[in-house]
């Protein structure tokens, strides 16, 4: 059985064996560098009711949409956030 694929799904959400690799990655980035967990929530809550979000991944874009939720200084492709 193949596996489901999630329309406005966030990699945590999803598969935890992979957000782990994501939540390494966010770890890395500097404190200076890293949106503050209120921002950061707040752009998911964006990207999760956006119609290019799928499974996890920005389609405008091909990002991890918590990966560059978690930069500061990145902004959403569709200028949504």
């Amino acid at each position: 059985m193949s596996e489901r694929k999630c329309i406005r799904c966030l990699l945590r959400e999803l598969a935890e064996k992979d957000y782990e690799n994501i939540k390494k990655y966010i770890d890395i980035i500097s404190p200076s560098e890293r949106a503050d967990d209120d921002l950061y929530e707040k752009r998911l809550s964006i990207c999760k009711e956006c119609d290019k979000l799928f499974d996890g991944t920005c389609n405008a874009c091909g990002c991890y949409v918590e990966i560059r939720a978690a930069s500061e200084r990145s902004s959403c492709p569709k200028k949504k956030w």
